[in-house]
Formats: C-alpha cells, structure tokens, sequence
C-alpha cells in the first residue's frame, strides 16, 4: 500500500510548522509534531512550555489534529514527522502494511482500585441495568467506533457475563454523551474526562474499571513516526524521546503545573482540569507494556494479533 493511499484510507492530515536543530549531521533538520489538545496527548505541549524541548536544543511548532487517523495519515504521507497514535491504531496500521513504529511511551494505564476515575461507563438515572448480561442487544455510544473505547467496552462486557457481539456501538462526540442518553438515543456511554466527573453527577455509573479488562497495567498510546524517518534522523529519534521522558516524569510529578498548560491550549477552564483525573505518562516504552491493547484490538478489530516487538522493529520500506 503507497503511502498516498495510507493518506486517501485515513481521511487526510494537515502539515505542520517547520522547527530547527542545530546539529553536525542534521542542521536545520525540521521536527513537525501532530497530537490532539488533550491530557493524554499533551505531553509536546507540557515539553514546549516547561522548556525541555528548549533545553534539548529542539525548537518545534505544534499543531493539533481532530483525530489519531488524520495524525496516522500526516506520518504515513510525510506531512508530519512525528505523531500521537493509540497502540490500537499502529497495531491496525502494521497489519495493513502501513510502516509506522513507535519511538517514545505518551500516556498509560494503571489500575486505579477506585482512587482515580478517567473513564466510567455511564448509563441514564433511570436505566434499568444492573451489570454487564444486562447490556445485551443494547445500544452503545463511544466517541469514535472500532476504537480502544469500543475495545475496551466490549471486552468488559465479555469479561464479565454479557455478550458484546449482540450489542450495537454507535459513535457520540464525548461532549453530547450525556443529552444522548437523557434522549434515549443510547442505553450507555463511555465517557472520559474531562466530561466525566460533571456528567457522573446526573448519570448513573456502571463501572469505572473498563480499562481492566484489557490490563491492570499498559500502554495506551505512543509517539510514532514512519521507519524511513527514523533510520534518516536517529538524532532526532533519540532527542525527541529524552524530552519525552523527561517531560512524564515532570507532568506526573506536577499537576498542577500541567494543568495551567492544559487549560491554555485545550480551553477547559481551570477550575474544571483541577476536579478532573489526570493522565498518567509512561517512562519507558516496552514490547510487553504494548502487547495487552495489541492483543485486544485484534481480537475485536477482527486481525491476526502479532508480537510487540514486530511493530517496534518495522523495517523500512
């Protein structure tokens, strides 16, 4: 598959601004980043104004994107250098023969034991569900189809008496999750922050533990770039993957100074990030920490499941 066509599949991404590193091999070598105004994915943005990009001697322009399959086609297609992608997404793009391989952790998963609540299966006040058997032929709302919510969601409906292949997954922007289901028009949503903790107060939560059904501890996402990229600029790779480390580390250490970060360039209101549970930033990225969404998104995204390691080893084409 050509990447012009990687392009057409994944519905397009937009170029981003050039940036300069000083360096013997790569001057003026530019890094372009693509990621999403959200926690999870704000870790460029936290890198920027806390100065570690500055520090590593990058100078990068960011530019966010409405979806991880217009960032998937800004990397396949060379707009963009580096981009923001769930596991499920590169593990897609791997089976189709779209080389892409992750170079740094972004956001990962620890299971909360009921202290921190990012995401909750959410049903209306009056629902008359009690557990997961109950959700059977019911309808479904996740904010994009076929995607580590509906993966997620589906293996928790299995994991715990349903059966998900009855149930209808219908994709609601996460914002309107909550007038769909005061208008019937869904029986249960998935919901995240940072709209969670407002929409709890009026819905009713069914669980919070979704995320264990895939693992009680991995990665959700990671940084990627195209093979190619990486074998041309493996100063670039290295760099870019320090600061990303060194930023997981700040952010989780700091909240409270992410947050400000994240208010100015997601536009949530202060006040409603500090009610909000925050991402949490893995610090190393491993075969192992991929391997469980890896696993899910091919059993429920209907692929032959493959090792971790293959998609960190991409060869390139």
């Amino acid at each position: 598959m050509t990447r012009a066509r990687a392009s057409a599949l994944l519905f397009g991404g937009a170029a981003l601004s050039a940036s300069s590193l000083p360096g013997r091999a790569q001057t003026n070598a530019t890094i372009r980043i693509a990621t999403l105004p959200i926690d999870g994915s704000g870790e460029a943005y936290y890198a920027k104004d806390s100065g570690f990009f500055a520090k590593a001697g990058l100078s990068v322009d960011i530019q966010p994107m409405l979806s991880s399959s217009a960032i998937a086609a800004a990397v396949s297609s060379n707009a963009v250098d580096i981009g923001y992608g769930n596991i499920d997404v590169l593990a897609a793009l791997h089976r189709k023969g779209i080389p892409v391989v992750p170079i740094a952790p972004a956001n990962g998963y620890d299971s909360p034991g009921g202290t921190v609540r990012s995401v909750a299966l959410l049903l209306p006040a009056n629902s008359p569900v009690q557990r997961a058997k109950d959700l059977n032929g019911k309808i479904i709302a996740v904010g994009a189809v076929h995607s580590v919510a509906q993966i997620t969601t589906e293996a928790w409906i299995d994991q715990h008496g349903g059966d998900a292949s009855t149930v209808k997954f219908i994709e609601v922007p996460i914002p309107a999750m909550p007038a769909a289901l005061d208008a019937n028009r869904t029986d249960a949503a998935l919901v995240v922050e940072p709209f969670l903790g407002v929409a709890a107060k009026s819905h009713r939560v069914l669980s919070y533990g979704i995320y264990d059904a895939i693992s009680k501890h991995f990665i959700l996402a990671a940084w990627f770039t195209t093979p190619q990229w990486a074998k041309d600029h493996p100063d670039l790779v290295k760099g870019f993957a320090t600061v990303m480390r060194e930023t997981a580390a700040w952010a989780n250490a700091n909240p409270d100074l992410s947050g400000a970060i994240l208010s100015k360039y997601s536009k949530i209101e202060p006040a409603v990030i500090a009610t909000i549970a925050r991402a949490r930033f893995a610090e190393q990225l491993t075969p192992a920490s991929m391997q469980p969404l890896i696993d899910a998104a091919a059993k429920y995204n209907g692929f032959s499941t493959f090792p971790a390691q293959e998609l960190m080893n991409a060869p390139v084409r």
